[in-house]
């Protein structure tokens, strides 16, 4: 079976298909393994903490994989972050503290893991269906993959960025856009909130965009998360802030600038 007809299969949240022994021409056939055996057993873990930080070590090979100039295979992103998602529905009250697990080091990491949980749990409190809520938790999962194609001492730095930092850093929608773009798994509106995740309402915000255009749902999903879990952990070149006092920010300093039902939602 190729990569292009399992990720068809996930698209449509088929798990399981039945091969036959013999090829058409009656030869005996054994298929090879699809899966890397340590990710049969994926999500079987009965602690959220274990999952969560299992996925992120995950997602940063992977990232360094990309790094390397490895293609995205959102297959794999979608086999670490459902089962991650579905325990944080079933344990809500473990989104809050995600925060706490990040660290300066591995931020860019962490920061992908606990968007997509934000984003889809948001999505999942606005009364979205089942595979919307997943496709939100992949998308936002996915939003900074083209952090891989900047250069490392941007992600290590630990001074403050300087202007000429912040104009490379801003071209980063754009890269996990084309990097995500020809996938059939993931649908073409969250392939649209992968490249203006950092824009705004007013029609602030990166890349520039007109302000006539409307932001689809999964793009006001994906902005708030991002910012939230942002300005809650810790960076390299910022301190964190208490949840409750950046829902106040985002409510009162960023207003017009991002969906007022989302933020509420949050």
């Amino acid at each position: 079976m190729t990569t292009r007809l399992i990720e068809a299969l996930q698209a449509f949240l088929i798990t399981e298909v039945s091969v036959e022994k013999t090829l058409i021409d009656g030869r005996g056939f054994l298929p090879k393994e699809v899966i890397d055996p340590e990710l049969q057993e994926w999500g079987k873990s009965s602690d959220f903490t274990d999952l969560y930080l299992k996925t992120v070590q995950t997602y940063k090979r992977l990232f360094k994989n990309w790094q390397a100039g490895s293609k995205v295979e959102v297959a794999m992103i979608r086999l670490i972050m459902i089962p991650l998602m579905e325990k944080a529905l079933e344990e809500p009250e473990n989104i809050l503290m995600m925060h706490h697990f990040c660290n300066k080091e591995e931020y860019v990491y962490h920061h992908a893991i606990s968007i997509g949980l934000i984003g889809g749990y948001i999505a999942f409190k606005m009364k979205c269906n089942r595979a919307d809520v997943y496709q939100a938790a992949i998308g936002e999962c996915l939003a900074d993959c083209g952090m891989a194609k900047l250069p490392p001492r941007l992600l290590n730095k630990r001074e403050s960025l300087t202007a000429d930092d912040y104009k490379e850093i801003h071209a980063h929608p754009i890269f996990s856009y084309k990097m995500i773009k020809d996938s059939s798994i993931i649908k073409d509106s969250v392939k649209v909130a992968v490249l203006e995740h950092h824009g705004r309402l007013d029609g602030t915000g990166y890349p520039k965009r007109l302000k006539t255009k409307p932001m689809n749902l999964f793009s006001k999903i994906i902005a708030v998360a991002d910012v939230f879990h942002a300005m809650t952990s810790e960076r390299a070149y910022r301190k964190k802030q208490s949840p409750f006092k950046v829902l106040e920010m985002i409510f009162h300093d960023d207003f017009g600038k991002f969906d007022i039902t989302v933020v509420k939602t949050l």
